[in-house]
């Protein structure tokens, strides 16, 4: 099996211990997510970046000798690189047979793993391109200068990377046009089932929140559930039957949010998350056991303010009270009824099946009958 060297840096004025312990922790939930690597050892650095490599000398020269007596495969930062940067580590370990992935590498091969739609793997290569392109176009440059300096190298150097990009463009534009398609099938979907009177909510909400849980309690839908991040990619619609009112209405699952998301991941999967943008009400569900709710809270926030539904309609789902104390419960009930009022909060567990019908009542008084979205599909 290949093994793994995880590093994270954090800016030293602004993060505390107990943050790089969580952004550690997360770092190393993302590639055991991925889990074709052993993963050696998992360390947090408070440093500025270097401009050029990224990782400061000593660290670097430790990275370097480490990975050497350890028979390193892979080096996966908890960073978003410039491509210069990536590719300069690049370079440099592949004197010792070591990739180097960044952030946005380890979250599209995750990515990779769990797409099982035409769409989810169409947005991935989307992705991919727009993540790989400059990294790309930074060897192209990298390769030129390497040549010897004289003007044919120099010229040749430019014309490939010329060819780079064009050939790159093209497939994205390709890709675009494959992915409008979706996005008109899935315009025409969500006018079918206004027509058919019925209304939509969203569940939407940090990666391992419990979406998928809910779903599956809700609309018996039957949706594979892990304890790992991204297990959901491609859309999922099921029908949730409101027993106060007695009637029946849409309930869609999707990709979980997570910190630091970078923006061209969430461009690229717009067409996922249209049913999000498009629901009649979000239910932004919080796994309440976990340290760091309140900031994830925060980071599902940022999102859907990018994507410009952050004043939709919200119902916060408190998920997990199981696995918390009673203590713990009332402490955090309190202090979120005083706090997240607005956001009509409901507190259940979803694994042990517990208040389940509350989560129904509300949903049933937040989008009374005949209650739609008015904003045109065909704008997506």
């Amino acid at each position: 099996m290949d093994k793994a060297l995880l590093i994270d840096i954090s800016p030293p004025q602004i993060t505390s211990d107990e943050d790089i312990k969580a952004r550690k922790y997360e770092l190393k939930s993302l590639v055991s997510t991925y889990g074709k690597f052993k993963i050696l050892d998992v360390w947090g650095k408070k440093a500025d970046p270097d401009m050029k490599l990224f990782l400061r000398k000593g660290l670097l020269d430790e990275a370097i000798v480490y990975c050497r007596e350890h028979k390193i495969t892979h080096l996966v930062l908890g960073n978003i690189l410039k491509p210069r940067q990536i590719w300069e580590l690049s370079e440099l370990f592949r004197e010792e047979n070591v990739i180097v992935w960044d952030r946005v590498d380890c979250i599209l091969n995750i990515f990779s793993l769990h797409a099982h739609s035409s769409e989810a793997k169409l947005q991935i290569q989307l992705a991919k391109i727009r993540h790989m392109g400059p990294r790309i176009f930074g060897m192209g440059d990298e390769l030129s200068r390497q040549g010897g300096g004289g003007n044919t190298t120099r010229g040749q150097g430019e014309t490939n990377t010329e060819i780079m990009k064009r050939h790159l463009r093209k497939e994205a534009q390709h890709i675009e046009k494959k992915l409008e398609k979706v996005r008109r099938t899935k315009c025409l979907h969500r006018q079918n089932r206004k027509r058919q009177g019925k209304e939509t909510v969203a569940l939407v909400g940090y990666t391992n929140a419990g979406k998928s849980t809910i779903m599956n309690r809700v609309s018996k839908k039957g949706v594979e559930v892990k304890d790992a991040l991204f297990q959901t990619l491609d859309t999922r619609i099921g029908k949730m039957f409101l027993p106060k009112t007695f009637r029946e209405i849409f309930i869609s699952d999707t990709i979980g949010f997570i910190s630091d998301l970078p923006p061209q991941l969430i461009a690229a999967f717009q067409s996922t998350l249209s049913e999000s943008i498009y629901a009649d009400l979000l239910l932004h569900v919080v796994d309440i056991s976990d340290e760091r709710w309140k900031d994830k809270i925060d980071i599902v926030d940022d999102i859907l303010n990018k994507l410009e539904i952050g004043d939709k309609p919200q119902v916060l789902v408190c998920n997990k009270i199981d696995m918390l104390s009673s203590a713990e419960k009332i402490i955090r009930e309190k202090y979120i009824m005083k706090e997240y009022a607005k956001r009509n909060p409901v507190f259940v567990s979803a694994h042990e099946n517990l208040n389940m019908e509350s989560l129904q009542n509300i949903i049933d008084e937040k989008i009374p009958k005949g209650h739609f979205d008015s904003s045109s599909c065909y704008n997506s």
